[in-house]
């Protein structure tokens, strides 16, 4: 799809995206999640869109932060316009990085779920950060949209904005602007959200850590007891 340009990606791309995926309204609850009733009647399946063999291609590589031979994989599911996804990046995160993924015991894969419905700049910023994923820049395009969040969250347009974070994340700014303005990501995006949604996953944040869904943004010590589990059944002789 092509674009006149970046200044047009906000509601205008949500519209796009909404009309698309055929999502219906969610809501925000007080549980550390916000829930969309996207694919409401879908069964739900055993694993997240990762786990479907057509995804294996999608740049899954390059939103991977951790060893390959880690036994414990987290598929981390996410929105980035979600207030409880940025709680989990900035406060959490960083101690599960420092002490399982560090150390090699797990890794974690970021699978898009844009809430577009109640999120409308969502769209345009997970295009923005899977067009950083070309450029093998998903990492810090994530970090800067979660520590951003509420400078971008509230504007009309916000492509001027992430064009300022692509300079920030040393993005080639020719090759940003191509990748959003093809709408190059668009297809993985739209993949990625509806498959996540016929699995029953709903809520953001959600995670899949080997084949155990764990919902809503769990502090780090709710998450040690898990994976320190986890990790010694995979490892155990």
């Amino acid at each position: 799809m092509q674009r006149s340009g970046w200044i047009g990606i906000g509601v205008a791309a949500a519209v796009a995206f909404a009309a698309g995926w055929a999502l219906r309204p969610g809501a925000a609850n007080g549980s550390g999640t916000a829930a969309d009733e996207a694919y409401a009647g879908a069964p739900p399946a055993a694993a997240p869109a990762a786990g479907d063999q057509q995804q294996q291609g999608g740049m899954l590589e390059e939103r991977t932060k951790g060893s390959p031979d880690a036994p414990v994989t987290i598929f981390e599911i996410s929105d980035f316009q979600c207030p409880y996804c940025q709680l989990f990046a900035q406060e959490v995160m960083p101690t599960l990085e420092r002490e399982y993924i560090e150390t090699g015991k797990a890794k974690i894969v970021f699978l898009n779920l844009p809430l577009i419905q109640i999120h409308p700049n969502a769209a345009a910023a997970h295009e923005f950060a899977m067009c950083a994923a070309r450029q093998d820049r998903f990492w810090p395009a994530h970090d800067l949209l979660f520590r951003h969040q509420e400078e971008w969250a509230a504007l009309a347009e916000p492509g001027p904005f992430f064009m300022q974070l692509g300079d920030s994340a040393q993005l080639d700014a020719a090759d940003l602007v191509d990748c959003f303005e093809t709408g190059a990501m668009q297809g993985l995006i739209r993949y990625e959200t509806e498959l996540n949604a016929r699995s029953g996953i709903r809520s953001t944040p959600s995670f899949v850590v080997e084949g155990l869904l764990i919902p809503g943004a769990l502090p780090a010590e709710n998450w040690r007891p898990i994976l320190d589990s986890i990790y010694t059944e995979k490892t155990r002789e």
